[in-house]
């Protein structure tokens, strides 16, 4: 069995994950949300729990016990991955996946995407077995179609399905040793 925490489960991403992991029995899901009402869909054998990121007492109970935390935030994305990082540290969990953004190494910086810079570096900067993932422009589209570029290489394409996201995610949680301590731009090919 496979513990895996998804905090900001509400988000669309998140929620398309869950229904990707939620019929797998090897799987026992913990969703960390601010709002358990604004949940649409959990799982029956998912566990449920409300609390905040920057609350590092309701963070830290949240991540003791499981294998990997799966982080798909928005806010103040350096704090968050500062008190991730210092919570998995002190639980012992090492395998962290994390949503970024595109664009988040360019010159200059657009100042809406420094709050992501920040989290990725916080991660980088740790010892923990992270995924960093730096989306393009998320879309609607019924497809699963993606490539991938490693951190150094020039970003590809502008938009990514959430359906090809929450895909890859999957693919990672399942076997994160495979993906440990990348930075990875996702995009659809050609787009």
């Amino acid at each position: 069995m496979k513990n895996v925490l998804i905090l900001g489960a509400t988000g669309n991403i998140a929620q398309h994950v869950t229904g990707l992991l939620a019929g797998k029995a090897a799987i026992q899901l913990t969703l960390f949300v601010r709002s358990a009402r604004r949940l649409r869909h959990a799982p029956a054998t998912a566990r449920v729990v409300e609390g905040d990121v920057l609350n590092y007492d309701q963070l830290s109970a949240a991540v003791a016990g499981q294998d990997i935390v799966y982080a798909n935030l928005s806010g103040d994305l350096e704090r968050m991955a500062q008190n991730i990082v210092k919570a998995m540290n002190e639980t012992g969990v090492q395998q962290v996946i994390f949503i970024s953004s595109i664009g988040i190494y360019a010159q200059p910086l657009k100042p809406v995407l420094k709050p992501y810079r920040g989290a990725a570096d916080v991660l980088e900067n740790s010892t923990l077995a992270y995924t960093i993932l730096r989306p393009a422009w998320f879309t609607s589209a019924n497809e699963v179609d993606y490539e991938i570029t490693q951190k150094g290489e020039p970003e590809r394409g502008s938009v990514i399905s959430q359906k090809s996201l929450a895909t890859f995610i999957t693919q990672i949680i399942e076997s994160p040793e495979q993906y440990a301590r990348q930075n990875m731009g996702i995009s659809n090919p050609n787009s």
